[in-house]
């Protein structure tokens, strides 16, 4: 359980991080942009944590399934960035993907 707490604080690192990336402005703003690094840097570290007793092709599916998810919601209310229909349901595949992953998988470990 202890592992999927790592994985869930790399994710919660590394979207919020990716969602500074637009105030970075090509990483000529410095704040921002140590900011990024120091984000990005502690979630491959609680991802290393977390992958001790996660497959990492399993921890990976779960980051990018719940970082899309997420990153797709910081978008949307701090970018005013709007997703279509078809953008839309291709996030739910990806839910249903990890959630298939999560509850009928062998490899998941849990």
């Amino acid at each position: 359980m202890k592992s999927y707490i790592y994985l869930f604080i790399a994710i919660c690192l590394e979207t919020a991080g990716t969602s500074l990336l637009p105030m970075t402005k090509e990483f000529t703003k410095w704040k921002p942009t140590l900011i990024f690094f120091t984000l990005f840097i502690a979630a491959l570290y609680s991802l290393t944590k977390a992958i001790r007793n996660i497959p990492i092709g399993i921890a990976y599916a779960i980051w990018s399934g719940i970082g899309i998810i997420l990153i797709s919601l910081s978008g949307y209310f701090l970018y005013k960035q709007k997703l279509d229909i078809p953008a839309i349901i291709g996030i739910i595949f990806i839910i249903i993907g990890v959630l298939i992953i999560n509850l009928f998988s062998k490899t998941a470990g849990h």
